[in-house]
C-alpha cells in the first residue's frame, strides 16, 4: 500500500467515526432529587445511583450533577443514560479502597482486579459529559499501595464491552490508577475531555481497546503514558486527532499489551510536551545523556511484543519537544507465542510530518529481534533536533537484542551508534526527506542500519 492510499484511508476512517448514534430518551433528573447532597464526608453513591437506575428503567436521559462537590463511591452507569455535571460540579471519590470492590467485573469467568469511580458492563448509548469535574483523590493514602498493586487502584472511568459511549469536555483529575479505560467497547467518542493526574502510578491519560473510536480535541497531562492503545483484544478502526499529550512516560503509545494488537489506525495533529509534573521519573538523574529535568520518554511508541500484530497505522502532523526519543518502533519476543496461524507482525507504518527536539542519546529507533522483522515502513517529511554529543566510541558499542525485554528506548541502551535513526532486523523501509540538526556536535553518523532488507533512504 503506498503512502497516498494510506493516507485516504485515514482520513476516510476519521470521517466515517465521527456520527455516533445518538442517544434515545428525554427523561431529565438531578442527583439531589433522589438524596444527594453536597455535604462533606457523605458518601452520595446510592443516591447517584437510584438516579441512573430510574432513568435507565424509563428508557433513557440526563441525570445531572449540579454545581457543588459531591462526595461518591462507585457508580454503574446503565443502557440509555448520560451523566451531566453542570458548569461547577465536582465529584469526588471516595478515599477507600474497600469501597470499589463492587465495581470489579467479571471477565470470561474471573474477577477483574481493575475498579473504577464510574464503571459499565455491556451497556448501550451511556454518555459522561458537562464542563464539571470528577477528581479521583487519587493521591490519598487510602491509595498508596505501590505500584505493583492495581487491584488497589480504582480508575476514574472503565467501561467494558459496551457500546455507543461518549465521554465529552469533562475534566479528569488525579486518578490513583489510569485515568479511563474503555475495553472492548464498540463505538466510543471522547471529546473536549481535559485530564491532569500526577497523583500516583500507572496515571495513563486515555487506554483505549475497543473498535470504531474517535478521540478529538483532549489534553492529557498526566504521570504515565498519555494516550495508550492496548490490545488484550483487537484494537482497530481508531482516530486521535487534535491533542495536547503531555508525559513522564510515552506520549503516543500503541502497546504494550499486544496479544491479539492493533489495525486501522489514524492519528495526526498531536501536540506532545513535558509534563507540569514529574513526582515518580526523574529521568536525567537515572539516564546518562538525558539533557533535559522533565522529559517524555518517546514521542511515538510503537510496540508489539506479545505475539499480536500491527497493521495500517498511519501517524501524521505531530509537533513535539521535550523527548528523549522521537520515534520508538519496536517488534520483540517478549511472549514467544500467538494466536495468529502466521505469528506476531507489525507492517505497513507510515509516519510523516514531524518535528521533533530531542532530549537524550537514544536516537529514533526501528527494530526487531532475529526472525522477527517490522515491514512496509515509511518515514517521510520529519525534522529532528537532538542535543548531540555523542562520541566515536558509542558507534562500537554493541545494541542490546532484549528479545525478552519491556519495550522501552533504554532497554536497547543509553545511547545508540546512530545520532537520528538506528534501524535493525527490518524489512522494507523508506526514509524520505528526514532532516537531523544537532546543538553540539555528534560523531556518529546519522543513519545506521544492520541486518536490514530493502533499505530506502530518498
Amino acid at each position: 500500500m503506498d503512502r497516498r492510499t494510506r493516507i485516504s484511508l485515514a482520513a476516510a476512517l476519521s470521517v466515517a467515526l465521527i456520527a455516533l448514534p445518538a442517544f434515545a430518551g428525554s427523561r431529565h433528573l438531578d442527583i439531589t432529587k433522589t438524596g444527594a447532597r453536597a455535604v462533606p464526608g457523605r458518601d452520595n453513591a446510592a443516591a447517584i445511583q437510584k438516579a441512573i437506575d430510574r432513568v435507565s428503567l424509563a428508557g433513557g436521559g440526563t441525570v445531572s450533577v449540579p454545581a457543588g462537590e459531591f462526595l461518591s463511591g462507585p457508580i454503574e452507569l446503565k443502557s440509555g443514560v448520560e451523566l451531566h455535571l453542570e458548569m461547577g460540579a465536582k465529584l469526588l471519590g471516595v478515599a477507600d479502597r474497600d469501597a470499589y470492590l463492587r465495581s470489579r467485573m467479571t471477565v470470561d469467568g474471573e474477577l477483574s482486579p481493575y475498579s473504577s469511580l464510574i464503571y459499565a458492563q455491556g451497556q448501550e448509548n451511556i454518555a459522561v459529559t458537562g464542563l464539571g469535574t470528577i477528581d479521583g483523590q487519587g493521591g490519598d493514602p487510602a491509595f498508596d499501595v505501590g505500584k505493583a498493586d492495581p487491584g488497589g487502584r480504582p480508575m476514574i472511568i472503565l467501561f467494558r464491552d459496551c457500546k455507543n459511549v461518549v465521554v465529552k469536555d469533562i475534566t479528569l483529575l488525579n486518578s490513583a490508577h489510569w485515568v479511563e479505560y474503555y475495553t472492548g467497547c464498540e463505538g466510543v467518542r471522547v471529546s473536549g475531555v481535559k485530564v491532569r493526574s500526577h497523583c500516583n502510578y500507572n496515571n495513563d491519560g486515555i487506554d483505549i481497546e475497543s473498535r470504531d473510536v474517535v478521540v478529538d480535541n483532549c489534553i492529557f497531562d498526566c504521570e504515565d503514558d498519555a494516550i495508550c492503545l492496548k490490545g488484550l483484544v483487537m484494537c482497530e478502526n481508531v482516530s486521535v486527532s487534535n491533542c495536547i499529550a503531555a508525559s513522564n512516560c510515552n506520549a503516543i503509545k500503541l502497546g504494550t499489551a499486544s496479544v491479539y494488537g492493533y489495525r486501522n489506525i489514524a492519528i495526526s495533529n498531536i501536540t506532545v510536551r513535558a509534563a507540569s509534573e514529574d513526582n515518580f521519573r526523574h529521568w536525567s538523574t537515572k539516564i546518562p545523556g538525558v539533557t533535559a529535568p522533565v522529559t517524555v520518554i518517546s514521542g511515538i511508541a510503537l510496540e508489539v511484543v506479545d505475539g499480536g500484530i500491527m497493521e495500517n497505522v498511519s501517524i501524521s502532523n505531530v509537533a513535539m519537544r521535550d523527548v528523549q526519543t522521537p520515534i520508538f518502533i519496536r517488534l520483540g519476543r517478549r511472549s514467544s507465542e500467538s494466536i495468529f496461524p502466521e505469528g506476531s507482525s507489525m507492517k505497513d507504518i507510515v509516519i510523516s510530518n514531524v518535528t521533533a527536539v530531542s532530549e537524550s542519546l537514544m536516537s529514533s529507533s526501528i527494530t526487531g529481534v532475529p526472525g522477527l522483522y517490522p515491514e512496509n515502513i515509511i518515514l517521510s517529511d520529519i525534522d529532528i533536533t537532538g542535543p548531540g554529543g555523542g562520541t566515536a566510541e558509542m558507534v562500537n558499542i554493541p545494541v542490546k537484542e532484549a528479545e525478552t525485554s519491556y519495550p522501552e528506548n533504554r532497554k536497547l541502551g543509553t545511547s545508540l551508534p546512530a545520532s537520528g535513526l538506528y534501524v535493525r532486523h527490518a524489512r522494507n523501509v523508506t526514509v524520505s526527506n528526514m532532516r537531523f540538526h544537532f546543538r553540539e556536535p555528534d560523531a556518529r553518523p546519522l543513519i545506521v542500519t544492520d541486518d536490514c532488507t530493502n533499505f530506502v533512504e530518498r
